[in-house]
């Protein structure tokens, strides 16, 4: 569903993936782990598109996304690729609903059509209660559940997470990487977690190991 072929990337002098292959099927969670700087981070901003590599390719359901122009691009991240952060970067100004709402919106959906989409989102997530709040009103495992939220309306085909349970208690972070596990098994929908969480790792499908810009164990190809 997925692969990356011979990715690398510097920035200056410093080499942060040194030709990196890394393949994941439909339905898997898997997870990057490793040290500080190894590169994790840096791949996963990739694989999304968020980043460009400087040699190699990123193949997304048959799309070469490292060949589509920049509005193109924006438009295939949009629809086809989820993020989830350690930090929500939810709108402030914005309530649940609203914020879930925004990919779709972007997507150039109808209100109607998003807004049944978030609350149907919501209502799966144990949060239809705070539809109406502001991120300010919400516990954090309650704005990383609306993130995660927004990270699943517009049905990507895969969701990208650095450290998404890197800013929660440890209770939180169980309900969270069972949530993962839950949507998995619920929609066939596929996760590349990048995490220094080894709960979460062992949670996983598949664990793949970084160092120094290189895969050292899990699925080298």
């Amino acid at each position: 569903m997925l692969q990356a072929t011979s990715i690398k990337k510097s920035y200056g002098k410093l080499q942060i993936l040194k030709g990196v292959n890394f393949e994941v099927k439909k339905g898997e969670i898997v997870t990057i782990l490793g040290p500080s700087g190894a590169g994790k981070s840096t791949l996963l901003h990739i694989i999304g598109s968020l980043d460009k590599p400087d040699s190699g390719e990123v193949i997304l359901n048959g799309v070469n996304i490292s060949k589509l122009s920049s509005k193109k691009l924006s438009a295939f991240r949009n629809q086809h690729i989820g993020f989830i952060f350690q930090f929500h970067h939810l709108l402030p100004e914005f309530t649940s609903l609203e914020n879930i709402c925004m990919p779709a919106f972007i997507a150039k959906k109808s209100k109607k059509e998003a807004e049944a989409k978030a609350l149907e989102l919501l209502e799966m997530l144990g949060l239809s209660h705070r539809a109406g709040h502001k991120p300010s009103e919400l516990s954090g495992g309650e704005q990383q559940r609306v993130s995660v939220a927004r990270a699943l309306i517009n049905n990507p085909a895969v969701i990208l997470a650095d450290e998404p349970s890197g800013n929660l208690d440890s209770e939180n972070a169980t309900s969270l990487h069972k949530l993962f596990t839950e949507l998995r098994d619920k929609f066939q929908q596929t996760f590349i977690i990048v995490t220094h969480n080894t709960g979460l790792a062992e949670l996983a499908d598949r664990k793949v190991i970084m160092k120094d810009g290189q895969i050292i164990s899990g699925d080298q190809l």
